[in-house]
């Protein structure tokens, strides 16, 4: 493969289009799939557009109160696939993946921080805050890069770069 500095900006600026492409689809699958998932009753949690090996993936992770099992993938991947499909926003040959997004996923967009504000969250820092690295609390808002939590009745600030994860509490 060619190392010239002129082959790496190409391949940087293929690599970037690619990335603004996958973001554009994403954007439209998400506007799609809200409004889908209002009428059924569910939340989005994510998509993501990616290519694996030789087969390009749309993948949706939902979220519903009372859990997501394969009739709710079943039904919003139906109900999705026919409202997208008029767009018809992606002209290569994609697999679309509905899925939730697991139990005790890390909370990773501001929608995810925003939708579950008043859940239990289990918290791990890089650095102690009030001598403590971890924590079970209920989320109680997100701005601006900064999850508040309250635990042991005290709000505890945490800024996102500064925890290693922040995801939702799973009770058996």
């Amino acid at each position: 493969m060619d190392e010239s500095p002129l082959f790496n900006v190409v391949a940087g600026m293929d690599l970037q289009k690619g990335v603004i492409m996958s973001n554009a689809i994403e954007s439209k699958a998400l506007e799609v799939a809200d409004v889908v998932a209002e009428k059924l009753g569910f939340f989005v949690v994510d998509a993501e557009y990616k290519k694996e090996g030789n087969d390009r993936y749309l993948r949706l992770f939902i979220d519903t109160p009372s859990g997501v099992g394969l009739n709710e993938c079943e039904e919003f991947s139906r109900a999705f696939e026919k409202e997208f499909d008029k767009i018809d926003p992606i002209k290569e040959a994609y697999i679309l993946e509905v899925s939730s997004p697991g139990v005790e996923r890390k909370l990773k967009t501001e929608r995810e921080f925003l939708h579950y504000i008043g859940k239990k969250v289990s918290v791990k820092l890089y650095k102690a805050i009030d001598l403590k690295k971890e924590f079970v609390g209920i989320l109680k808002m997100y701005e601006n890069n900064i999850v508040t939590v309250l635990a042991d009745d005290k709000e505890i600030k945490v800024p996102l770069n500064e925890a290693v994860y922040i995801k939702l509490y799973f009770e058996i």
